[in-house]
């Protein structure tokens, strides 16, 4: 049973559809072409909020929908949560 959805090939995130825990081995699902990825969370993960799928450097740009959606100061590894702490707008 999948526990979070990415939206396209080449997201760097996907969306948790239920509560995660940290350590938990959880299965994503691609919408573009329901292929599926497993990672293991680095720490707990809300319902709704965010799941690294890919390591990005620091100051690399976040992708969703295919499209950058902020960028991480930090970067961060597979399995982290993302959210406000580690992402920010591109927008100023």
């Amino acid at each position: 049973m999948h526990k979070f959805l990415i939206h396209k090939q080449g997201d760097h995130v996907g969306v948790a559809t239920s509560d995660i825990e940290s350590g938990e081995k959880v299965i994503g699902v691609f919408m573009d072409d329901e292929s599926t990825i497993e990672v293991i969370a680095n720490s707990s993960i809300p319902l709704g909020h965010k799941v690294s799928i890919a390591e990005l450097a620091p100051k690399g740009h976040v992708l969703e929908y295919g499209l950058p959606i902020g960028y991480a100061p930090d970067g961060f590894k597979i399995g982290d949560y993302v959210h406000t702490h580690n992402i920010k707008t591109l927008r100023w």
